[in-house]
């Protein structure tokens, strides 16, 4: 369930009522008249049914609600309520496959920023490969992809894409090409730095690294992998489901691959270079095309949910 809390202008407030009634999945209405003091108006509270809340979001936001008042939206957590369970079954769907389109926009945009936290997480988990590809170290590896906050931009573009905002595209596509140069650059010094030290050799760079080898040979196999990391990353946003990001995370060589090219960049190995920056290419490429496509999907398949919702009858007034 989700609770939503409203500020509406006094003489919008009957509208906004009446909308909230006629929305199947939604209960517990209650409406404070004056409450709020900025903006002033009153301070309308229900809950609504996951799978239902998208289309009143959307509803309210086409009355200007967001605009002459506010519109917030708390997930909850438990919630013990016949009302609330009548309410959920009366919902079309499950909740576990609702798409809140206005919270995805709004987590992809917060995470499609160039900022330099952003790039202080992207060059450290670069800087993490670069340790784990030259002790061909896949512990290391796995850490550094854990840590690499990439997915945000890449779920940035599907969702522009599907949502068709080329501002967020472009947002999005240069915070995470701009990242990665970023990132790569600082850890060209690191390695040097490194080499300086004694710490990297040529000869670690051109040793046959079992464990990190693929890192810079992509193959079909590089592109499958991201397509489905892609699909699952999608899903775990779209469902709230963020854990899964985890696993998306150590299953893609993004980070790792844009480490081994500036490693190889260090030491003038170009083959290695080459190979690494197409993996990386590769893994953007195909987490971007799936992403957009999951969203499209399940666009489609909601638009289906909507068409078969019923209409509630507005409550009787006393």
């Amino acid at each position: 369930m989700l609770h939503l809390r409203l500020i509406t202008p006094a003489d919008r407030t009957d509208g906004v009522v009446e909308l909230i009634e006629a929305t199947v999945g939604t209960t517990h209405l209650a409406v404070l008249k004056g409450a709020a003091l900025d903006p002033r108006g009153d301070v309308v509270l229900c809950d609504v049914a996951r799978e239902a809340g998208d289309d009143l979001i959307g509803a309210l936001r086409e009355a200007g609600i967001d605009e002459c008042g506010s519109i917030a939206v708390d997930d909850i957590g438990l919630s013990l309520s016949k009302r609330a369970d009548q309410a959920e079954e009366d919902a079309p769907g499950e909740a576990a496959d609702a798409v809140l389109w206005e919270h995805l926009s709004e987590v992809t945009h917060e995470e499609s920023t160039l900022t330099v936290t952003y790039v202080a997480f992207l060059s450290v988990a670069t800087m993490l490969a670069a340790c784990g590809v030259m002790l061909d170290n896949a512990i290391l590896i796995v850490g550094a992809m854990a840590v690499g906050p990439e997915f945000g931009p890449l779920a940035g573009i599907s969702t522009a894409l599907v949502q068709r905002s080329p501002r967020l595209v472009w947002r999005s596509l240069w915070a995470l090409l701009a990242g990665f140069v970023l990132a790569m650059a600082v850890t060209v010094g690191f390695a040097l730095l490194m080499n300086a030290l004694g710490l990297f050799t040529r000869d670690m760079i051109e040793a046959p690294r079992p464990a990190t080898a693929f890192i810079w040979q992509p193959d079909w196999m590089s592109f499958v992998v991201a397509l489905l990391a892609g699909i699952a990353g999608t899903l775990s946003l779209t469902s709230a489901k963020s854990g899964a990001l985890i696993g998306v995370a150590i299953s893609v060589t993004t980070v790792p691959a844009a480490a081994n090219a500036a490693a190889a960049f260090s030491f003038n190995d170009y083959a290695q270079w080459s190979g690494s920056t197409l993996q990386l290419l590769a893994n953007l490429g195909g987490i971007v095309l799936a992403g957009t496509l999951t969203l499209i999907a399940q666009k489609a398949f909601w638009s289906h949910q909507r068409r078969n919702l019923p209409t509630a009858s507005p409550a009787p007034r006393r």
